[in-house]
């Protein structure tokens, strides 16, 4: 059973709502449905993922009286839902959370990045995740991994080539020289010095899991 210090029992009400949502059942840790909800609730999407396989066992009498309350009436559990995010302060960081020290963690890396609001951290991670796949060679438009990798993160293939490049002045093993001028460059140098180390498998894993995200 998921111990999480800050769980409150009105957030079973938020985690059968995104149950329900279709395809119902146990959603993936990193699909868009529970990482927004991380997000709002500042828990990690594994330990809400933890806690909805919990709800799906229904063991206790609270999970028990959920079910029977709310399982085959949407209405009634999404009205449930809008009160409950209607109560003062709810789902607004900066209320809900006044005086309280929020130590955040994944949730940087699913906010847009500065230098362009399509773009995430996590984009830069898939990114870096092909990176490795690819020679310089094949880091243009019309590689089909490319391809498909922007189709999945909803860029254009010479959006995923731009970042590839500056990747490229990334690695200390290329020793690129040529100057770049480009707003991605923090963030992608960042990115690099988080993953670059990481085994390519761990690496690849990883990048299966937040490919989820993108999967709505």
């Amino acid at each position: 059973m998921a111990k999480i210090a800050n769980w409150s029992d009105d957030y079973w009400l938020l985690l059968l709502q995104a149950y329900l949502q279709k395809p119902e059942g146990v959603k993936p840790v990193y699909s868009k449905v529970l990482v927004d909800l991380g997000m709002e609730l500042h828990i990690h999407p594994s330990k809400l993922r933890s806690k909805m396989e919990e709800l799906v066992q229904r063991e206790s009498p609270l999970l028990k009286r959920l079910w029977e309350n709310y399982d085959g009436n949407i209405r009634r559990l999404n009205k449930a839902v809008r009160q409950l995010r209607e109560m003062k302060g709810f789902g607004r960081g900066e209320e809900f959370y006044d005086g309280v020290t929020v130590k955040e963690t994944f949730e940087r890396d699913f906010r847009p990045t500065k230098a362009d609001a399509r773009i995430l951290p996590v984009t830069l991670i898939l990114i870096l995740n092909l990176y490795f796949q690819l020679t310089p060679a094949t880091m243009v438009a019309d590689t089909p991994e490319v391809v498909e990798l922007a189709r999945l993160v909803r860029l254009k293939p010479a959006d995923v080539v731009d970042i590839l490049v500056v990747f490229q002045h990334c690695d200390p093993y290329l020793n690129r020289q040529d100057p770049l001028i480009s707003p991605f460059f923090g963030p992608c140098k960042d990115v690099w010095q988080r993953f670059a180390t990481e085994s390519p498998e761990r690496l690849d894993a990883l990048a299966a899991e937040l490919s989820d995200y993108f999967k709505a």
